[in-house]
């Protein structure tokens, strides 16, 4: 009897990781000819969707994203392969961790294109909050990813918390001081 079964409140990691692979085509590219931006976080917003809601066995909507930062272009004719797990579970929210890799299926080159976080929100019928189940780690990757998410977690709250303190100055004088060596210029 694996674990699942005999706690139905928590599930391991490799019950809701999930695979998506895609071929990218030439309506997907954009005018510098490589593949948009947009089609991969469509892409990876869906294999979260998947993940997310497997593991919540509920709806999930996308809370946040965590950094997207393309590492390497697509180009048309790859294969592009979006791997999701459960990295850390909340109460009623899931951080899903998607690595995505790109294949040339005529060289069989593989290139690291981004790994990125998506924050998901389990609904209920109502639309409401529902609690997810706890997390199953099954190995030391496993502990090591739900810890850099809670670690991930902590700093996007102090950031928020620093952001809201941010404020233009009142005074004019101290604006155009603090654009100095900026590469831009108040209209008179």
């Amino acid at each position: 009897m694996d674990v699942y079964t005999e706690n139905p409140n928590y599930k391991p990691v490799s019950f809701s990781s999930t695979t998506i692979t895609e071929l990218m085509i030439p309506s997907y590219s954009n005018f510098g000819g490589k593949i948009h931006g947009g089609i991969i976080l469509s892409l990876m917003d869906k294999v979260a969707y998947v993940c997310a809601a497997k593991h919540a066995g509920n709806y999930c909507v996308t809370a946040s994203i965590d950094t997207v930062d393309f590492l390497q272009p697509v180009e048309v004719g790859d294969l592009v392969s979006l791997m999701a797990s459960v990295n850390y579970v909340g109460k009623t929210s899931l951080v899903v961790g998607i690595r995505v890799i790109s294949e040339n299926i005529k060289t069989n080159t593989i290139s690291h294109t981004n790994t990125s976080y998506f924050t998901m929100v389990a609904k209920d019928e109502n639309n409401q909050p529902v609690q997810v189940p706890g997390l199953i780690l099954e190995d030391r990757t496993q502990v090591r990813r739900f810890l850099e998410a809670r670690s991930r977690r902590q700093l996007k709250h102090n950031y928020k918390h620093e952001t809201e303190k941010i404020v233009m100055p009142e005074d004019e004088e101290i604006c155009r001081e603090m654009l100095v060596g900026e590469r831009c210029t108040i209209a008179s």
